[in-house]
């Protein structure tokens, strides 16, 4: 009897560590075509939304994806789209993954990732996300169910998102939004086609570091509008969206996602 029984107490055992065990706070690297920078996802906070995000980034979802909105002071966007290369229909989508559930627990203060997702439909995030680049908590802590925080920009990488978010984004009126490097307002006039290299491109995104404690010098920020009353009306979004994404043609309005 102590022969059969001790194998399966074994089982439980290690079933029992490895549930009890700590979530790790993982630490992504994401190489762009105007350098890199680092993220302190918040796994413990906001698991599902991390798990999410890591299936992407464990995938290869992100290689060779671009930043394909930019909106100084505000919010610049990527995840969901690789360059096609045919400038009157420049972007193919990303494969999604299923829809997750929301997890507004922390506020969309500068430096923080957060998901972004379909207008009035707060569990709706797929595979885009967002740095915020300014304190936008007024505004998306509460929008839309809330947008999740997952993560933070640490050390010196919003150096590398404000510099990518100081480029023009109004030269070509195919690419509305869309940082671009190396082109000129001659350039849009004269419709010169973008290339990728007029792209930022997210080059690729890889786990660092899967730590217990990665995040342990961070302070983020609790999301405390999520559990106030909205006022009246304020469950929609207010603010811009992809729109310019209905300029492409008629399929791709399946794949817009709002960020605010």
């Amino acid at each position: 009897m102590q022969k059969k029984t001790a194998p399966v107490l074994a089982s439980l055992a290690t079933a029992l560590l490895f549930i009890c065990a700590p979530v790790s706070a993982t630490v992504v690297l994401v190489k762009t075509s105007l350098g890199n920078f680092e993220v302190n996802l918040f796994d413990q906070t906001t698991p599902a939304t991390v798990n999410n995000f890591l299936a992407y980034v464990k995938n290869g979802s992100y290689q060779n994806t671009v930043f394909h909105r930019s909106v100084k002071g505000f919010v610049l966007q990527g995840g969901g789209f690789r360059f096609s290369g045919d400038n009157n229909a420049p972007f193919v989508a990303v494969p999604q993954l299923a829809a997750i559930t929301n997890e507004p627990k922390l506020s969309n203060v500068r430096g923080t990732i957060a998901m972004a997702k379909v207008s009035g439909n707060p569990n709706s995030a797929t595979n885009q996300w967002f740095i915020n680049l300014s304190d936008n908590s007024a505004n998306l802590d509460l929008q839309n169910g809330g947008f999740t925080v997952f993560g933070q920009v640490t050390g010196t990488g919003m150096e590398i998102i404000d510099s990518i978010s100081n480029l023009p984004n109004n030269l070509n009126t195919n690419y509305p939004e869309v940082p671009l490097r190396n082109y000129t307002a001659a350039d849009g006039t004269a419709k010169t086609p973008v290339t990728s290299n007029n792209l930022v491109m997210i080059e690729s995104i890889t786990v660092i570091n899967a730590e217990v404690n990665t995040a342990s010098g961070l302070n983020p920020k609790t999301n405390t509008l999520i559990t106030s009353t909205p006022a009246s009306g304020s469950g929609g979004s207010s603010g811009g969206s992809l729109g310019w994404f209905s300029l492409l043609a008629g399929a791709l309005l399946v794949w817009r996602r709002r960020s605010c």
